[in-house]
């Protein structure tokens, strides 16, 4: 199906944070809370970061502007509606805070974020969950200004308005969005991303890949219903801008991924690595994503018995990034009729060495990109398909309505999308290659 509003959108939005990028970034974070207005300030990371030691040289910054800095290892990897409230609990008990730092991958950004949330505007947390799993409830003003320390090169959370989720008594992974959790500053200091491991870098980088490409490939934001002002939302399909950022984010991982998950003290591909997630974050934080990224979620809140490389042991997980990856193949095979050349343009990008050129190139050209993605896959170590992760061919259901749920991404698909046609994906993707 094509999409034709009757009356096409013709305006689309784009915000972006403030953003302070390269080596030695990180120890001017308490300049940079003294220019917001910040007195007190909450540092948020979890206890693995906690153990690098950037959280407390970052609070001791802090200090050193003269502010106070409190650090709290609260954030979960993998953040659930349980791991939030109890952030939260631990916050009010050592608040009032005016500002606050996310030290950590996207699990302690969106931490922060929420405790920023219900610490600055009240309520309870399901009450923000976006529709059909929470209410949707908007922030009734500005937040405490949150500047975002990240230490992982994928989720782009320190540029977006997204704070992510597993509901634990739904089995399903959903979020809040609105344009003022967007974090008030972005610094990203390639140093931070040293101590990934290669599980972590390569599930990581996934992230950031399928910001872009499902960023790129997005319905434009003119296939649309035109809105009133207020009723924009951050999320608007593909547009010039976010184009850009999302292209040069594939250029970028080209060019550095495999290298960062083999070779992980290069500089270089640490540091194209973090510029890529940050790019990729500028353009799908407003664009959107949408397949992948909507099956994604009961993927990894559905997980029983898998655990992945570089992660924490103690209990089963599909990280984030590796989550999307496994059905992205297909995703893409299903989709590449909503705009062939840019999907193949997608493909030249994202292959290295001398794009376009080669066996693949004279077959089915909806093969092409799928192609260039299970290489990907295959290179730096992914699992073949849901299989690989304990899913069969009885999930197929539970995951498709998992799926359903995500219609604020569904909504972005290139192709609308129905419960058949993600029956389909998903069965095809328990296996990706032979």
């Amino acid at each position: 199906m094509t999409w034709l509003p009757a009356n096409p959108e013709a305006v689309f939005t784009y915000g972006a944070p403030q953003l302070k990028f390269g080596p030695g970034s990180a120890d001017e974070v308490g300049h940079d809370l003294r220019v917001l207005g910040a007195t007190r300030v909450l540092v948020v990371t979890d206890p693995g970061v906690l153990a690098t030691g950037w959280p407390d040289r970052v609070a001791e910054g802090i200090r050193a502007a003269g502010l106070e800095a409190v650090v709290h290892d609260s954030a979960h990897v993998e953040p659930t509606d349980a791991s939030l409230v109890a952030a939260l609990d631990r916050a009010r008990a050592d608040g009032p805070f005016d500002g606050f730092v996310a030290v950590g991958g996207g699990s302690a950004i969106d931490t922060a974020k929420a405790v920023d949330l219900l610490l600055t505007d009240g309520g309870e947390l399901m009450e923000y969950v976006n529709v059909p799993v929470g209410a949707g409830r908007a922030p009734g003003g500005p937040l405490a200004p949150l500047v975002a320390v990240p230490t992982t090169t994928g989720t782009g959370a320190e540029s977006t308005t997204i704070c992510v989720l597993d509901v634990l008594s739904l089995k399903v992974k959903t979020g809040i969005s609105h344009a003022r959790l967007r974090p008030a500053l972005a610094v990203v200091d390639p140093r931070l991303t040293a101590t990934q491991p290669p599980g972590v870098t390569a599930s990581a980088g996934m992230d950031i890949l399928y910001h872009a490409l499902e960023s790129w490939t997005a319905r434009p934001y003119t296939s649309f219903e035109r809105k009133q002002p207020g009723e924009r939302v951050p999320y608007c399909g593909s547009n010039p801008i976010s184009d850009l950022w999302s292209e040069r984010a594939m250029a970028l991982l080209a060019k550095a991924f495999r290298t960062a998950v083999r070779i992980g003290s290069d500089e270089s591909a640490r540091g194209d690595m973090a510029l890529a997630a940050t790019f990729a974050g500028l353009g799908f934080g407003n664009a959107g994503v949408h397949l992948p990224h909507a099956i994604a979620y009961p993927v990894a809140g559905r997980v029983r018995d898998f655990h992945p490389e570089g992660y924490p042991s103690d209990e089963p997980m599909v990280p984030h990034g590796m989550a999307v990856a496994l059905t992205a193949p297909e995703a893409f095979r299903w989709t590449f009729e909503a705009d062939p050349d840019r999907y193949l343009a997608a493909a030249r990008l994202l292959e290295p060495g001398q794009p376009g050129q080669g066996p693949r190139w004279s077959g089915e050209p909806r093969d092409v990109l799928p192609g260039v993605l299970v290489d990907l896959m295959r290179d730096i170590g992914m699992p073949n398909g849901l299989a690989a992760v304990g899913y069969d061919e009885g999930d197929v259901h539970d995951l498709v309505e998992g799926a359903l749920k995500q219609q604020r991404l569904l909504a972005t698909s290139p192709r609308a999308v129905g419960a058949d046609d993600l029956a389909g994906i998903v069965t095809r993707s328990l296996q990706l290659w032979e």
